[in-house]
């Protein structure tokens, strides 16, 4: 099953990931890393969501 990078949306198999995982310590994801949908991300003073309209919801801890 081909996984996709959270914040580039792009193959985590090809490239080089590491500003992106980088950046990921710093903001939300912005790609479902199961279907490389874009995702509808909201960031609160409390945290974020980031929702796949196939896959469902992630929240930061």
């Amino acid at each position: 099953m081909e996984t996709y990078c959270d914040r580039c949306g792009g193959p985590e198999r090809e490239g080089d990931h590491r500003r992106c995982r980088a950046a990921r310590r710093m903001e939300p994801p912005r790609y479902c890393t199961r279907c490389r949908r874009r995702m509808v991300v909201q960031v609160t003073p409390m945290g974020w969501t980031a929702r796949c309209s196939e896959h469902g919801t992630l929240t930061s801890a």
